[in-house]
């Protein structure tokens, strides 16, 4: 008999990085990794549980941006040599260790990279959004969006044109990548504000995730807590993240990922091995990075680290998904006595979790559906199909929060970055401005012009590089982008208020910011 319901949630995001001129750009590697090690893999284990007819639910975002770079030719022919790249290295690395105590662990990666490219060029048809696709199509997952470039929208909604432009072309970018509207969003960050709901509602948006405390501390306080949905004063669900079962997996301290027989994230041959041999795997300056063989595994705090052992590792993902599956069943009996319906979990994640991260997520979630199929205790389902089955739910106002560091806003607002928001606000007022007074006379060049300003403004809004100055990662790539997206905007405003046009600037920027092909500045339209 089920006793509940398991509602897995992965977000899957990477911010916009194009750069066609440029032969190899070291961030467009944040999406080949994620790619081969997350969202390959991914699709991978779902077809196997089709095959296997393994019953399975499950909730992603794929974020415009993300989408976007997926369905780019360039970007995909540079993804194309970059799996060719790393299968010749594998045969290299074959034969260096051959008679080695690395020999297995170099034949797992040339396996490993050559069925990634087959399931890429087979399945997949040299694009993974078929994959998602194929399954969304089937109804075996619940693909949700995302903002249209993942700005943080509490420190948007100065400007309410701006915020609706975020969810309206996220609305369009999922209807042209998967032929349907999307009828859940995850708010980027998690990001919640008073009267975020109303843009949502008209946007045609039917439920959003938040994180514990957005529901725990909604007004009135919901009888349910975050084991059933919230609906808002303006009809949207609201689903809280359980914080128990995230803990589990989310933690590199104390949940599984940190266990000491997975794959070490950081020891890898991009650094360990003499630049001359690798210097044709690693970045053309010269900078060593990530190649994707990592031998060692955790093995423990110390720099002593033990070779890989992939097999035994995947065994330890089905013990890992026992244990979730066992607190998950002790969690939701405990839980449905004090309920007059049966309980949810919602379990949100980054999906680079599964895979980059955590090398064997994959496989754990693969297990994780088996034994909810053995055990038919609990039953993994999306938010649409709970909300079907469930149609009045308690209402109440979600209380403004993100699932950042302390669970508000100062990570995306603090002395590291805060001096982006006034360009920013500028940027969107000017936007608004010149939307109203060009949309009902605008030729051809100049809506040319007012749809790339468009474009720019919405790249600098991404929240990526405000969380990337606050953690100090890519914080030189991050402040570029937002000034290059700045002065983009306002050279193009420069060209449109004094009627000059600047050929080879625009030709450039056009190409590499070349989100969102079906934008219209009128989005901006006063509301």
């Amino acid at each position: 008999m089920i006793k509940g319901y398991w509602i897995p949630v992965l977000h899957s995001h990477l911010p916009f990085v194009k750069h066609p001129e440029h032969k190899n750009f070291l961030e467009e590697y944040w999406l080949f990794e994620a790619i081969t090690e997350c969202y390959i893999p991914l699709l991978q284990r779902l077809k196997k549980l089709e095959d296997e007819n393994i019953d399975f639910a499950l909730t992603i975002s794929v974020t415009p941006p993300l989408a976007e770079m997926l369905d780019d030719t360039h970007l995909m022919g540079k993804y194309d040599k970059y799996l060719q790249t790393l299968i010749e290295l594998g045969q290299k690395e074959v034969i260096r260790t051959k008679e080695t105590e690395y020999e297995n662990i170099a034949k797992f990666y040339l396996y490993f990279f050559t069925q990634t490219k087959e399931f890429f060029d087979g399945f997949l048809n040299g694009n993974v959004l078929n994959g998602y696709r194929y399954f969304y199509d089937k109804n075996k997952i619940e693909i949700i969006t995302c903002g249209a470039t993942h700005g943080f929208l509490p420190l948007l909604s100065v400007n309410k044109e701006a915020v609706n432009a975020q969810i309206k072309l996220a609305k369009l970018s999922h209807e042209k990548h998967f032929n349907k509207s999307p009828k859940g969003i995850w708010l980027p960050e998690c990001a919640y504000y008073d009267g975020l709901d109303v843009i949502l509602n008209q946007n045609g948006i039917e439920f959003f995730i938040m994180d514990a405390h957005g529901i725990v501390y909604s007004d009135p306080t919901p009888k349910h807590a975050v084991y059933a949905p919230i609906i808002t004063p303006n009809k949207v669900a609201a689903f809280g993240r359980d914080n128990e079962s995230s803990k589990q997996v989310w933690s590199s301290k104390d949940g599984y990922p940190g266990d000491f027989c997975y794959r070490d994230f950081y020891r890898d041959i991009g650094y360990d091995l003499d630049f001359d041999y690798i210097k044709d795997y690693i970045n053309p300056d010269g900078v060593r990075v990530f190649t994707g063989f990592k031998y060692h595994k955790i093995t423990g705090n110390s720099d002593y680290k033990e070779i890989y052992d992939p097999l035994h590792a995947a065994y330890k993902t089905i013990e890992h998904a026992q244990n979730f599956h066992f607190n998950r069943e002790k969690q939701i009996t405990s839980i449905s006595s004090m309920m007059d319906r049966l309980p949810i979990i919602v379990s949100p994640y980054d999906a680079e979790l599964f895979g980059h991260w955590w090398f064997e997520g994959p496989e754990f979630l693969y297990n994780m559906f088996k034994e909810i199929d053995s055990h038919k205790v609990i039953k993994a389902i999306t938010p649409v199909q709970y909300l079907n089955m469930f149609t009045e739910n308690f209402v109440a106002n979600p209380h403004p929060s993100s699932w950042g560091d302390l669970g508000y806003y100062d990570v995306w607002l603090n002395k590291s970055n805060d001096w982006i928001y006034r360009h920013l606000h500028e940027m969107a007022d000017v936007m608004v401005e010149s939307a109203n007074l060009y949309k009902n006379n605008a030729s051809t060049h100049q809506e040319t012009l007012l749809n790339q300003m468009s474009r720019e403004l919405l790249l600098a809004q991404s929240s990526d590089w405000a969380f990337l100055m606050t953690t100090a990662t890519a914080t030189e790539y991050s402040e570029a982008r937002t000034k290059e997206h700045i002065g983009n905007f306002f050279k193009i405003k420069d060209m449109l208020d004094n009627t000059y046009f600047d050929e080879d600037f625009f030709t450039k920027i056009s190409e590499k910011n070349s989100i969102f092909d079906f934008i219209n500045f009128r989005t901006y339209c006063s509301m």
